[in-house]
């Protein structure tokens, strides 16, 4: 796997490229399996490839050390993290469990301007789920598990959400690359906002648990 990418060039990689951005790219390609666990990220390379200063890499590098798909070593520097099958399925495991607590409360926690939101926001993806915008859909997925977080009225429940989601995110992303799933997670999400909407705790926390689930399946399915 070492060596097998090269330099990006043209406009896929604009000299100012943020280091958000070069962050993404690095953790669609160690979720893809691009990257060997254990290979080191060195920064030099990662400069020329990218066509920044050290800065910018540094930073994406502190980005995917703080979403566990890297690590910092003493005197090797940061190294790709192990990400196995069995790390993935225990991290969708808590995050499932999570959200169903989250939607429990949500459901019966949940104000009229939430519940408003929500149901517009709902609506407005069904469009990107149709079109197949995975960029737009996947920002607008984020949104729409954190308005549930914050419903919950809870600020260290929305806390610990949050921090979970935010190390899942790049499998989350890369199980919604497929118009099928997006379509699937569409329909998922709309058990959800009914049963919220209808202020049902039970159906609120089974709905969010099986869809996690779904996309967990999803991303194991890929990792084979």
């Amino acid at each position: 796997m070492s060596g097998a990418r090269q330099p990006e060039t043209g406009n896929d990689t604009p000299r100012t490229l943020h280091s958000t951005s070069i962050a993404q790219k690095l953790e669609a390609e160690i979720v893809a399996g691009h990257y060997a666990a254990g290979e080191k990220l060195d920064e030099q390379s990662l400069t020329r490839r990218f066509g920044v200063s050290r800065t910018p890499i540094r930073e994406a590098l502190h980005e995917l050390v703080a979403r566990s798909l890297a690590e910092r070593k003493p005197y090797k520097g940061v190294i790709v993290a192990d990400v196995s099958r069995e790390r993935v399925e225990q991290m969708f495991e808590a995050m499932a469990e999570i959200e169903a607590l989250c939607g429990r409360f949500a459901a019966e926690r949940m104000t009229m301007g939430e519940r408003v939101a929500l149901e517009q926001l709902h609506g407005a993806m069904a469009e990107l789920a149709r079109e197949g915008r995975q960029d737009a859909y996947d920002a607008s997925n984020s949104e729409f598990h954190q308005l549930i977080f914050g419903a919950t009225q809870n600020l260290d429940l929305t806390a610990l959400a949050n921090t979970l989601r935010l190390k899942l995110a790049p499998f989350r992303k890369f199980q919604l690359q497929s118009a099928p799933r997006m379509e699937r997670s569409h329909a998922e999400h709309e058990e959800i906002v009914q049963a919220l909407l209808d202020r049902d705790p039970k159906r609120a926390e089974k709905a969010l648990r099986r869809h996690l689930m779904s996309a967990a399946r999803e991303v194991l399915t890929r990792m084979t």
